[in-house]
């Protein structure tokens, strides 16, 4: 069986087979099912179901495809779900695989990529944060990471939250003082900061520990992460003891005070997985056609948070079916632990064990406990999966409720699906950019979010009017493009705009000068009197001004969205701002890489003094010959 991280593990070119179809009716998908099943081998594979686009419909695995396919045609046996997805589909695709196991495997990146309306989804668009503690330097680094592992160092994670990642990193930094600082930040150091002087870093920038000593405190931290807290607590406790006895009452005190954070870090665990090592924990609670699935993150005996997960397209689809869909596609992104604990077995238990032993390289035990202490935290997450799944229906009775009003307040057709909300943000016209935030009745869908670059030089600085026209131009002419048809769920059901009755007619004039007539927006702008007394005023396209009094729902859930799309502008600008700030106009200056722009601004100190430079001084830089010399001067003096 080929490695997960083995470059020809899939072969998707080595057995594809498409047939389209045309008619969208249940015996054209049956067709094109029987097409595509006299060309399938009797192999272990995963099949594409699409429709007359292209859209994948479905992504499933099959020990034997032949045999697995075939079932689609008895369209008198399948549940209803299915038999409007056979309705729907025109084509297949075929990927043949090694085993069910890379089947498994496979299955769950597609479902992860293409997001199937038929597959039950595990909706959740970050990905999980994790410790690094890096070792790529004399004196590693410990930071909080997401995404790929680029970096050479040990990895700890996942954690529940970025919340959880901070507190953990503060207790390593009270326990270890290790640093967190970047390497430029640590190169440039000629006196301690802040976080020594708070007994938060030992300060190896400036030699007040060496490599030897930092890289005792890195193998206590290690032991902590890995586990092994107590024998960290006794080490503590002999030098603390150690430095008592020999009157040195300053370490001594130092060292009671990391002995007190770790005690506390020992007693703040939400629930007692001592013994248990690394450990996944899922519970799964169902009611009202939803379901939740409680996480906790066990590591080294510790517990590293807990989440809630509410996967969708869940109806008609079995638990244990849930519970192996939401696994797989979990730990495409999170290597498995060695154990994991569920309430109930995954469908298909010993596939998933072995799918998940190829994924992690070790071997993974899938348990459902039914006696002992595991049975407690069994029982911990149930009740917590129970809780969350009470308190999603609640918010979700309440959201349907405030946008029904929010419908008969503004005589919206119905209630919407999409909302788009609208915002600029710039500082005196610089580094001007718009924000889009995307919110639906689950909530806010920041995977949707997106952020404009003003770069149309006819926008004059600080004009939003024409900022906004240039946002809907390049949306609304994107959409239209791609989406003419509006059957892709891209366009919005209304739009809400930060601004008042100008900003407003800038974006429909905009909309109707590209023939679109059809979109709902409204204008969100602040009252005469926006001090604590007021509230916002909503201008609609004919002219209607509506209000809400102080303390009405539909009112906080509008300032919440406005509020949301200022948030994410300022914070896009911010982004901006900072990279502006690191650019030079060195940067432009053809054939001048980075060693040479840093030889250049060591020898002249600002770009402006490289650009005011005579030949003669360019050429006495170190590093720089004649020819870059001429080159750099005929770039600036051209």
């Amino acid at each position: 069986m080929s490695r997960p991280q083995s470059p020809d593990r899939f072969h998707e070119d080595k057995a594809t087979f498409t047939v389209r179809g045309s008619q969208p009716d249940i015996d054209a998908g049956v067709e094109a099912i029987r097409t595509t099943l006299k060309t399938l081998p009797s192999r272990p594979g995963v099949y594409r179901m699409q429709d007359a686009r292209g859209e994948v419909l479905y992504v499933g695995k099959a020990r034997v495809l032949k045999n697995r396919v075939a079932n689609y045609i008895q369209v008198d046996r399948l549940p209803r779900r299915l038999q409007r997805m056979v309705a729907q589909t025109r084509s297949m695709t075929i990927v043949t695989t090694n085993s069910e196991a890379e089947a498994l495997l496979l299955e769950a990146q597609l479902i992860k990529r293409f997001r199937p309306p038929y597959n039950v989804l595990l909706r959740d668009d970050k990905s999980f944060p994790f410790i690094l503690l890096r070792e790529d330097h004399a004196f590693p680094r410990v930071q909080k990471h997401r995404g790929a592992r680029k970096y050479k160092g040990r990895y700890y994670g996942p954690f529940a939250s970025a919340g959880s990642v901070t507190r953990t990193i503060n207790a390593l930094q009270k326990l270890f003082l290790l640093r967190s600082c970047t390497d430029s930040f640590f190169a440039n150091r000629s006196r301690p900061c802040l976080l020594y002087q708070i007994r938060r870093c030992s300060a190896p920038c400036v030699g007040r520990i060496d490599e030897a000593g930092y890289s005792e405190l890195v193998k206590d931290a290690q032991d902590f992460l890995g586990g092994k807290s107590t024998a960290v607590q006794r080490k503590l406790g002999e030098a603390m003891q150690t430095a008592s006895d020999a009157l040195d009452f300053e370490q001594a005190a130092m060292l009671r005070d990391r002995l007190k954070a770790l005690t506390f870090i020992q007693g703040s665990q939400a629930i007692n997985a001592e013994g248990l090592g690394d450990a996944d924990i899922f519970a799964l609670a169902a009611k009202g056609g939803a379901m939740c699935i409680q996480a906790f993150f066990i590591r080294g005996g510790q517990n590293w948070g807990h989440r809630s997960f509410f996967p969708v397209h869940t109806a008609e689809v079995a638990e244990d079916d849930v519970l192996a869909s939401f696994m797989a596609q979990f730990y495409e992104e999170v290597p498995p632990p060695r154990l994991i604990l569920a309430d109930r077995a995954p469908a298909d238990c010993e596939l998933m064990t072995q799918a998940l032993a190829e994924r992690a390289g070790a071997k993974v035990r899938i348990e459902v406990p039914q006696r002992g202490t595991r049975t407690r935290l069994i029982r911990q997450a149930q009740r917590n999966a129970v809780e969350a799944l009470d308190r999603r229906l609640a918010e979700t009775t309440t959201q349907a409720k405030i946008l029904g009003e929010m419908v008969e307040a503004f005589g919206l057709d119905g209630v919407p699906d999409r909302i788009e909300i609208y915002d600029n943000s710039h500082i005196q016209g610089s580094h001007a950019l718009g924000a889009m935030v995307v919110a639906g009745p689950e909530g806010f869908r920041k995977n949707a979010y997106r952020k404009f670059n003003i770069r149309n030089p006819e926008t004059m600085p600080g004009d939003d009017f024409a900022m906004m026209r240039e946002v809907f131009e390049r949306r609304f002419g994107k959409a239209q493009r791609e989406d003419p048809d509006r059957d892709g769920g891209e366009w919005p059901d209304l739009v809400l705009i930060d601004g008042g009755k100008g900003q407003l007619s800038a974006a429909r004039t905009m909309l109707e000068e590209m023939g679109i007539e059809d979109v709902c927006m409204i204008g969100i702008a602040k009252g005469p009197h926006h001090g604590r007394e007021g509230r916002e005023v909503f201008h609609l396209p004919d002219g209607r001004e509506v209000t809400f009094p102080l303390n009405h729902p539909v009112l906080f859930y509008l300032q919440r969205l406005r509020d949301e799309a200022h948030r994410f502008a300022i914070g896009a600008h911010r982004q901006k701002r900072s990279k502006a700030i690191t650019t030079s106009s060195l940067d432009d200056v053809p054939g001048i890489g980075p060693a040479r722009k840093k030889a250049l601004l060591m020898h002249f100190g600002t770009a402006r003094a490289v650009k005011d430079a005579a030949l003669e001084d360019l050429q006495r830089a170190p590093g720089v010959s004649r020819a870059v010399a001429r080159q750099v001067y005929d770039y600036f003096h051209q």
